[in-house]
């Protein structure tokens, strides 16, 4: 009898979702398994259940496809993050029916792809006896588990983009311009991004900054000739003594939507130096498109490795980039609700430090 793997994608969507998809049902149908897409998410589950086929030839042209074909959620039954780090447990009863749909498609395990709110539904899953592996995706590369989650190569490259662009139209009217990135309550986008991009500020929420210190970096670049600035700030950096700008307070059976803080500091600095300040807010532009060869690479090793989890029975594991660069596995229990930062006494913020690029926290002279 032909074993057959579910295969589903969840969180928000990212480059390398696809590829991902692609090298698990090649690597599966070499060693005689079958695929099965769950659609939209774990609620693809439940009754009626939304599936779909995935065959060797349906796979051309994956490799360099933005989004999921199995399509996504961040919302619904089974939504497991709704605020800064707060869990919403998932109805025993909608456990009870999915895992009732899964027995009855003949499903011998689940590959989850998703970050950190589709691998915690996923260890919960496990707990209630599904076989399931997980396979890390964050453009935020926020999984403290992992020394890299796919999609970040992506999204910094959109960002280094952004900035290149942004560069000229600032050095031509004077201007300083502020680019907004995502990255929820980790710098590392805004980080490599500045760092690969030459930005003068880099706001993180690893590193609170205020006024004065921005201000001054500013008035510095004015004194030595050079009448604009570069500003990149992480949507979930904030301001000393205050809390994260958010566009949801109220987040209902989704995660709180970080965001806004770019436009809040583009009116001050605007306020404070008297200089032209506009403010760019790169958004889901991050998450789509083509990936890059890195993501395009890095997403296949993770499908094959986590095909090979399922067939050797790994089950409530995750698939993860050592240090050393090789595939490994870590428990999923071990790699949710951990998130990993950037360092604020790092190499990579002396490197930006030494450069003279500010964090907004440094204090008068």
């Amino acid at each position: 009898m032909t074993k057959k793997i579910g295969i589903v994608t969840g969180g928000g969507d990212c480059p390398g979702l696809n590829a991902v998809i692609r090298a698990i049902v090649k690597a599966g149908a070499l060693n005689g398994w079958k695929c099965l897409g769950i659609h939209g998410g774990f609620d693809g589950l439940l009754t009626p259940t939304r599936t779909m086929p995935l065959a060797l030839k349906d796979m051309d042209g994956l490799l360099i496809r933005g989004g999921t074909i199995l399509g996504t959620a961040n919302r619904g039954q089974f939504a497991a993050k709704t605020g800064h780090g707060e869990l919403r447990q998932v109805p025993q009863k909608t456990l009870d029916q999915a895992k009732i749909n899964f027995d009855t498609l003949g499903l011998s395990g689940l590959i989850a792809i998703g970050g950190d709110g589709t691998l915690t539904i996923a260890q919960k899953m496990f707990e209630m006896g599904f076989p399931v592996v997980g396979v890390p995706k964050t453009i935020d590369n926020d999984l403290d588990a992992t020394q890299m989650t796919f999609g970040f190569d992506t999204a910094v490259a959109c960002a280094v983009d952004a900035l290149d662009r942004l560069y000229s139209t600032a050095q031509s009217h004077s201007r300083v311009m502020v680019l907004e990135v995502m990255g929820r309550y980790a710098g590392w986008i805004a980080t490599y991004a500045g760092l690969a991009g030459g930005a003068d500020i880099i706001l993180i929420p690893e590193i609170t900054f205020h006024y004065d210190s921005i201000v001054r970096k500013i008035q510095a670049r004015q004194a030595e000739g050079k009448d604009f600035t570069i500003v990149i700030i992480a949507e979930g950096a904030t301001l000393e003594g205050q809390n994260f700008v958010t566009l949801n307070e109220n987040g209902g059976d989704r995660e709180i939507r970080l965001g806004g803080i770019g436009h809040m500091i583009t009116m001050e600095i605007e306020k404070r130096t008297k200089k032209e300040t506009r403010c760019v807010v790169l958004g889901h532009l991050q998450r789509g498109g083509q990936p890059t060869q890195w993501d395009r690479q890095l997403c296949t090793r993770f499908g094959v490795h986590a095909f090979q989890m399922i067939t050797k029975g790994q089950f409530g594991m995750m698939v993860a980039l050592k240090e050393t660069g090789m595939m490994g596995e870590v428990t999923l229990k071990d790699a949710i609700n951990k998130i990993r930062r950037v360092d604020p006494g790092g190499e990579l913020v002396m490197t930006a430090r030494a450069l003279g690029i500010s964090f907004g926290d440094e204090p008068a002279p």
